[in-house]
């Protein structure tokens, strides 16, 4: 085999692949122009029927008045006026069936019609209740805003109130702690002032003692005299100590009513602390629960949204697919005009070689 040989057979290969796609291009419209054909091949078959019919009827008509006359002229007029009357009564049934097939098919069409305006109407009435449901559900939560914010302003309101009120008690309590120092000061100044006057006047006895001993003693004043004074020294020491003793069982006392006094606001305090836990954790509850509505609303909210974007994304998606179908189609397209562009220039071009050989 030589090489224009070998030259000559690939450059045969496109155009067997082009031939079989010419053939299956040809079957392809040899399929719709029989399809076309026969189509309109049934529309002539019906038209040809139906003129059939029409000649069929005009010549039994014909028939039938020739056989009338005939008859009449052979003196059969009972029989004839008898099958005329049973044709008539035939056609007249046969009038009568295609009447109310008719009125049958109207009736369906009738009741299709009906039942596609109730459906419309259902449909109407489910929208407006649907609306309506919406309506209600934006003015429940519109009264549930409100009143939270009518609770938030009313505790804002309590919560001043009373923390105006402690500040008020806090200023009572800081005036009576005051006062007490004052009062607990004085009674130290007091007692400091005694104690320095029972001092200055104890010295003050001391030295009239001393001087008056040492006169006596100077006088010659016997061991009696200093016995009695001894009794004297002893029965005062006695009541200085019943006076002490007298003193710290006072002090004593007023310790313990300051500390039952001391006990009893602390239990006040511990009480208004407890109530005031109590409440902060109401309220607590309260923002937690709130907290959690609208949680649980913004919730459905933000699935509602998902949704949306659910649907705009899928209708985006079937858009690109739409025009990626459409791209693909233009390609392939312009991919097939380029191979009927190459096979004809190779057409073109085998036509030439064969002209050369």
């Amino acid at each position: 085999m030589c090489r224009s040989d070998v030259a000559l057979l690939f450059a045969l290969l496109p155009l067997l692949f082009y031939g079989k796609r010419l053939l299956s291009d040809a079957s392809e419209r040899a399929e719709n122009t029989r399809l076309i054909r026969f189509n309109g091949t049934e529309r002539r078959k019906r038209e040809r029927e139906r003129k059939e019919r029409e000649r069929e009827r005009e010549r039994k008509k014909r028939e039938r008045k020739r056989q009338r006359e005939r008859q009449e002229r052979e003196g059969k007029k009972e029989r004839v006026k008898e099958r005329e009357k049973r044709e008539r009564k035939r056609e007249r049934e046969k009038r009568e069936r295609e009447k109310r097939e008719s009125e049958r098919k109207r009736g369906k069409r009738e009741k299709r019609e009906r039942e596609k305006e109730k459906r419309s109407e259902r449909e109407r009435e489910r929208e407006r209740e649907k609306r309506e449901r919406k309506k209600e559900r934006e003015k429940r939560k519109r009264e549930k805003r409100e009143k939270r914010e009518r609770e938030r302003k009313r505790e804002g309101k309590k919560r001043e109130s009373e923390r105006k009120k402690g500040k008020e008690e806090k200023r009572e309590r800081e005036k009576e702690r005051k006062e007490r120092e004052r009062k607990r000061e004085e009674r130290e100044r007091k007692k400091r002032e005694r104690k320095e006057r029972g001092k200055r006047e104890r010295k003050k006895r001391e030295r009239k003692e001393r001087e008056k001993r040492e006169r006596e003693e100077k006088r010659g004043k016997t061991r009696e005299r200093e016995e009695k004074r001894g009794k004297k020294r002893e029965r005062k020491k006695k009541r200085e100590r019943k006076e002490k003793e007298r003193k710290e069982r006072e002090r004593e006392r007023k310790e313990r009513e300051e500390k039952r006094e001391k006990d009893k606001r602390e239990r006040e305090r511990e009480e208004r602390e407890r109530k005031e836990r109590g409440k902060e954790r109401e309220r607590r509850q309260e923002r937690e629960k709130e907290r959690e509505r609208e949680e649980r609303e913004g919730k459905k909210e933000r699935e509602r949204k998902e949704e949306g974007k659910k649907r705009e994304r899928k209708k985006r998606e079937r858009k690109k697919k739409r025009e990626r179908r459409k791209r693909e189609r233009e390609r392939k397209e312009r991919e097939r005009k380029e191979e009927r562009e190459i096979e004809k220039r190779e057409g073109t071009k085998r036509e030439r070689e064969r002209k050369m050989f």
